[in-house]
């Protein structure tokens, strides 16, 4: 079944080959019920079986194994995580790839993603699921631009089944890039930020138990089941693994162990004279030094978040007669995730230091210019609450979701009414930051009577204050941690409310029909209407950016607009039974969208299907989609973030940029040759919502060939283009910065602000305007290829071959209308503009061995082709210095193995081994944050060894 892109480790049956009953179904990409489950756009289908050969109990790792997903948000994002779990189909952004749980809407995941949280499907109670990349908004409505991804979820059973899980990570440390010569080199002269790790026996541990009980009632007319889930995820740190145990940085001379330059003995920057130091324990100062005073902030990140949570599903249904029954699904989840990262600090805020502090040394008084008790100066500060420990964002999201509907029979048409409302509840904390405002009272220290006071003790506004000593290594006390260490906090909720209906119905009951064919015209009509609230409530500290090393404001959000859909579908059977016309058919579709924020949108669809002979199916789509704003693009408020760069062209004593050049930005001539550039390479952006957003529109062609050239034997092959015009995005400051420099053009150059000293980074008033706006547009194509096999051994059982790969042939971004576009295939630079790796070829094959013993064993070979870096390409949007190390990802390979076993008829045992040569993923300093983390890309690659996994299913 579904012939659009095999379920992996299945055998595809067409109709040909079917021997039991057919019944109406109904098939993701349409709402048509059918008998014929083939469709006009490629799906991919993974079935329970396929789930647990997979190994992998978090639905997003599972879906990202597939060549036609890209990573997003998973448990290995740990820098600009969302404590979700997302979806991207064909690496168009989650926002744009349409969940649904058995063909309804997810809502939002939380108040920081509109993408739906896939932590709310708990893995067991899975039947299959259903991956449609062709395109359905239609269909489906919003969001539906790349795909859609529809959960069919087991609601009927009979029986207890309880299920256990556990996995874990085994790994040999095998220096990759040589990272473990350089750890263990600073090791010996800074052992407290440097460690080697030795191998790993069982680590990054993950266990999970359900169970299910479901029965039937009032005579077999209904069913009802009741599930309850627990699953629990270990935490693991970037210093489990050599790879990851130092941050790296790269040059000609190959990788070396970096940092940040807000470090853990302090840096020091006398504004005065633009010196920088760093001290030791007797408060003595030294010239700050690169190489040896950053801070390896690597290790004490989460390479592996912990996870903890817990489920809860019900749904009955029951048939109140032939004509009418009624359903009803309730789903509950709660899950506390915890994303740790280095130690925060005073991340290089601008301080006025009097010279009669006697926190200071004679020796640090006079490296910054303080000659005289009477002397004051700005210093820049940056220093690690290396006594703190690492920040925590701990997030909780707790969803409820509950849906009723009654379907059934009138006459000829067959209908289908519903009401689902949905919630999110969320809940974040942000541990163990500075806060700016105690900050600059702990260090405005005066000296009474030979004793160190804040000047706010003495004047009596802030009673509390404990001076802070980052002048002498091992004077932070706890009493000062405890007055300078605050908490911030953000609650807030996501909230759905849909009501909807259809009708269908086959006309040939009436006598429509195409003349010359058996079956008749098929139609579909609906009603949708949805309302999309967002609240988000953070605290005071967190809106007024008053926690250090932050990022940026956490701005309170809340906004609500309904959307009213109407709908309908055709299905044409033109031909059947003809010269090289088997069958022949069209399917049309048409949805009318009005949004309550002024917006009106209408999206098609046309698909056709021609088998000429029996064992050849040529299909066909074409869909237009409208993706409207959602709430969070519209009604953020704006307030600074973070961008990554290498270098602020004109910081530094020899700038790469021309004074006229820097001139564009801001620069003054005194200031030119005299700016500190960011140790860190992230500098501010202004980043926020735009309520005079337009939708974004796209259109989704593809076409294909199915081939059954010999029994047993099936063989897909689809070609897809996608394109999104008036993408819903920012410039990205990289760009405006350039265009400023180089042209000088008053458009990009008001939208750069330096701060007083220059910089843009260091004092708030810095940053770059990049709220969001219609801009732009991204294309990309390709090639889908499936094949599965069959063949019977005789007294051995049967062998099952099957493999789905995707070749990637353009992945276009248009930033600016008519300033060209650059082609990310085959490159990545997750600090840059192409983001993740996007292999030109990715495959997933599988060998599956049913054995006459109660046995089935699975062998699966995954692929990534190499990619280079891009800097590498000729596109002058994109080309740059390229260095040796970190030019070329080579390609990586990973064999998989897995087997189950029928203990009883009850009872099954099932394990297995992923990335069994224990493979380490491709390096480098390029992985910027979002899926990007620890020196490389672990939602992407296999990242943290050869995993063990084993369950246990039993039913009664």
């Amino acid at each position: 079944m579904f012939i659009g892109g095999m379920a992996l480790g299945m055998q595809v049956a067409t109709a040909q080959q079917a021997d039991a009953p057919l019944q109406k179904v109904e098939v993701t990409g349409s709402r048509i019920p059918t008998l014929n489950t083939d469709g006009t756009s490629p799906i991919v289908v993974l079935g329970a079986k396929d789930i647990k050969t997979d190994g992998v109990r978090n639905v997003e790792s599972l879906l990202n194994n597939l060549p036609q997903a890209f990573a997003a948000q998973t448990g290995n994002v740990v820098n600009g995580s969302t404590g979700t779990a997302t979806v991207d189909l064909r690496g168009l952004g989650s926002n744009r790839t349409l969940v649904l749980v058995n063909g309804h809407r997810l809502p939002a995941g939380s108040p920081g993603s509109s993408a739906a949280d896939l932590n709310q499907i708990p893995t067991p109670l899975i039947k299959r699921i259903e991956v449609l990349t062709g395109g359905a908004g239609a269909v489906y409505g919003a969001d539906a631009v790349a795909g859609v991804v529809n959960f069919i979820m087991n609601d009927r059973f009979e029986g207890v089944q309880i299920e256990l899980n556990g996995s874990g990570y085994n790994h040999k440390q095998q220096g990759t890039a040589g990272v473990s010569s350089l750890v263990a080199g600073r090791a010996a002269t800074n052992p407290a930020q440097f460690a080697v790790p030795g191998n790993k026996g069982l680590d990054g541990r993950s266990k999970d138990a359900s169970l299910l009980i479901g029965g039937n009632f009032g005579d077999g007319k209904g069913n009802a089941t009741l599930f309850f889930s627990y699953k629990q995820d270990d935490a693991l740190l970037q210093s489990e693994r050599d790879f990851t145990a130092c941050s790296l940085s790269a040059s000609a001379a190959g990788f070396a162990c970096g940092g940040s330059g807000t470090n853990a003995t302090g840096r020091f920057t006398n504004t005065k004279t633009g010196k920088v130091y760093t001290t030791d324990a007797n408060g003595t100062p030294r010239l700050f030094n690169n190489a040896l005073d950053q801070y390896n902030f690597g290790p004490i990140n989460h390479l592996q978040r912990p996870d903890e949570r817990y489920g809860v599903a019900a749904s009955a249904r029951y048939d109140v007669n032939e004509k009418l029954k009624v359903y009803a699904d309730f789903a509950f989840h709660d899950d506390r995730t915890d994303a740790q990262i280095a130690p925060g600090g005073i991340f290089g805020n601008v301080y006025t230091i009097k010279g009669d502090n006697p926190l200071l040394t004679p020796a640090m008084k006079a490296a910054m210019s303080l000659n005289s008790p009477t002397d004051t100066t700005d210093v820049v500060i940056q220093r690690r609450n290396v006594e703190g420990g690492g920040r925590d964002a701990l997030f909780t999201n707790t969803s409820y979701r509950m849906l009723m509907g009654v379907k059934g029979d009138i006459g000829n048409w067959n209908y289908d009414l519903f009401a689902q409302t949905s919630k999110v509840r969320y809940s974040g904390s942000s541990n163990n930051y500075f806060s700016k405002e105690r900050g600059a009272k702990a260090l405005d220290v005066v000296n009474v009577n030979g004793v160190a006071q804040c000047a706010s003790f003495v004047n009596g506004t802030d009673l509390a204050c404990v001076p802070y000593n980052p002048w002498q290594l091992g004077k932070i006390t706890p009493e000062q941690l405890a007055y300078i260490q605050i908490p911030g906090q953000s609650f807030g909720q996501t909230e759905q409310q849909i009501q909807g209906g259809n009708v269908a119905a086959d006309l040939g009951e009436y006598g429509i029909k195409i003349p010359g064919n058996s079956n008749g015209v098929g139609v579909s009509f609906g009603f949708e209407r949805r309302v999309e609230a967002l609240t988000l409530n953070p605290d005071g500290p967190s809106q007024n950016f008053d926690l250090d090393g932050s990022g940026g404001p956490v701005k309170p959000v809340s906004g609500r607009y309904v959307v009213k859909d109407i709908f309908g579908e055709v299905r044409l059977p033109l031909l059947e039974n003809k010269p090289f016309a088997e069958s022949l058919g069209a399917n049309l579709s048409y949805r009318h969208t009005d949004i309550d924020t002024g917006v009106k949108a209408n999206t098609y669809g046309l698909g056709m299907d021609w088998q000429p002979v029996s064992m050849l199916k040529v299909r066909a789509s074409h869909q237009k989609a409208v993706r409207a704003p959602n709430i969070n693009e519209l009604f953020s408020p704006a307030g600074n973030n973070l961008y990554d760069n290498d270098a602020d062209p004109c910081a530094g004593a020899k700038p790469t940029a021309t004074l006229a050049q820097c001139a564009n930005t801001g620069v003054t001539a005194a200031q030119y040759g005299n700016i500190q550039d960011s140790p860190a390479g992230q500098y501010n952006y202004l980043a926020g919502g735009n309520p005079k957003l337009n939708p974004e529109t796209s259109k989704s062609n593809t076409i294909g060939l199915v081939l059954t050239p010999i029994r047993n034997l099936t063989v897909t092959v689809d070609y897809f283009d996608i394109k999104v015009n008036d993408t819903i995005s920012n410039v990205q400051p990289t760009t405006t910065l350039d265009k400023c420099l180089n042209t000088g053009n008053p458009v990009f150059c008001s939208k750069i602000t330096r701060d007083r000293l220059g910089t843009l980074w260091l004092l708030p008033q810095a940053s770059i305007v990049g709220t969001n706006t219609n801009i732009g547009s991204l294309k990309t194509s390709g090639i889908d290829l499936a094949a599965s096999y069959g063949q019977k051994i005789g007294a051995y059982g049967s062998l099952g071959f099957s493999v789905t790969g995707t070749l990637l042939k353009t992945f276009e971004v248009e930033e600016l209308p008519g300033d060209g576009s650059y082609d990310c295939v085959g490159l990545y630079n997750g600090a840059g503009k192409c983001g993740q790796p996007r292999p030109k070829w990715r495959h997933k094959a599988r060998v599956n061995w049913n054995t006459p013993w109660a046995t089935d064993l699975a062998l699966t070979w995954r692929y990534f082709q190499g990619v280079d870096i891009e800097t590498t390409s000729s596109n002058p949007l994109l080309h740059g210095t390229a260095l040796d190390v970190e030019k070329h990802f080579a390609s990586a390979n990973y064999i998989d193995l897995a087997a189950s076993y029928n203990v009883t008829k009850k009872i099954t045992l099932s394990g297995g081994i992923n990335n069994l040569f224990d493979r380490d993923p491709p390096i480098t300093s390029k992985y910027g944050t979002g899926s990007g983390n620890g020196n490389t890309f672990p939602s992407m690659y296999d990242s943290m060894g050869r995993k063990l996994f084993l369950n246990m299913t039993a039913k009664f």
